[in-house]
């Protein structure tokens, strides 16, 4: 029985491990489970593979998506260009294992996304700065939109304060992305600090929070009338890459 599975924390969000059932269930693939692992800190990572010794990957949500990077061995030229992992596939070995890392968030939110896009959609704002965050700004450097990154703590020329928002032309930053975890499950009544009252028909907010499908966030914008996208269907199609990744 091959198993796969989820590690970060905390995990009562996730929606992971029912995904993967119904995928199994649909397609008649009966040898093979997904779990989740809540581990609070990264360095139980060799003990859970060594615990479960029929796991041949699994992936990675908050906040270990760059602390992996330490435990692999090798990563795919997305990951390394990211510096951001979400899927690991696991080689086991008669005297040692090889952990090679990927990122499906990129695939996923780049699928999503474009089907999306107007011509208009120009410059983008990206809230947050994690493992999503990255994958998000790798995602638009590909596409050639230009964009702002929005962080508790600025420590650089390229991102700016929650406070400073108001001092960028909105008209002109007509794509917002919230990478970070407000508003997820259980947390639902949270959202980030944004000049929501500024918002027009024209500008497309996007969630990387699935759980729930609404959050506050995208509600905020849609009162204003504009375009929302949540982060369900990436979702999907980062997971659908993982299994097959974890199958090649």
């Amino acid at each position: 029985m091959k198993q796969y599975g989820l590690i970060g924390y905390p995990l009562a969000h996730s929606f992971s491990e029912k995904y993967f059932k119904d995928k199994f269930r649909k397609e008649h693939i009966n040898d093979a489970t997904y779990q989740l692992f809540p581990i609070k800190h990264i360095d139980q990572l060799p003990n859970l593979i060594h615990n479960n010794p029929s796991l041949d990957g699994f992936n990675v949500t908050i906040p270990f998506k760059q602390a992996v990077i330490s435990y692999l061995d090798e990563l795919d030229d997305v990951a390394q260009d990211v510096g951001s992992v979400n899927c690991v596939k696991i080689i086991r070995g008669t005297k040692a294992n090889k952990l090679i890392g990927f990122n499906t968030d990129v695939i996923g939110f780049e699928a999503s996304l474009k089907p999306f896009l107007k011509s208009y959609h120009q410059n983008a704002i990206i809230l947050g700065t994690g493992g999503s965050s990255r994958a998000v700004a790798y995602v638009l450097n590909k596409l050639g939109i230009p964009f702002t990154i929005v962080s508790r703590n600025a420590k650089d020329k390229n991102t700016i304060n929650y406070h400073d928002l108001t001092k960028l032309d909105l008209n002109n930053h007509l794509l917002v992305i919230n990478t970070t975890p407000l508003g997820m499950y259980p947390n639902t009544q949270t959202y980030p600090q944004f000049p929501y009252e500024d918002l027009t028909g024209q500008h497309l907010l996007v969630d990387l929070v699935y759980n729930p499908e609404q959050t506050l966030f995208l509600q905020k914008g849609k009162l204003q009338g504009s375009a929302i996208l949540s982060g369900l269907e990436m979702l999907y199609l980062q997971a659908d890459k993982s299994f097959e990744i974890w199958n090649l």
